[in-house]
């Protein structure tokens, strides 16, 4: 698996995990819904960010 995938998979989980926090705590299923949304929005954004390989630029002589 590539670091970009386990990211995801990881954040997927903290998102579930917040979610399923949040139905035990009896918030509307509407506000879970969009906190999902946006989570899953940063978590994407995030695992860009952090997985991508950065070009050196070339050397001069």
């Amino acid at each position: 698996m590539s670091s970009l995938s386990v990211y995801l998979l990881g954040f997927l989980v903290l998102t579930a995990g917040l979610a399923m926090a949040a139905h035990l705590a009896g918030v509307p299923a509407a506000w879970i819904g969009a906190g999902g949304v946006v989570m899953l929005g940063l978590g994407i954004l995030l695992a860009v960010t952090k997985t991508r390989t950065r070009e050196i630029p070339p050397r001069e002589f």
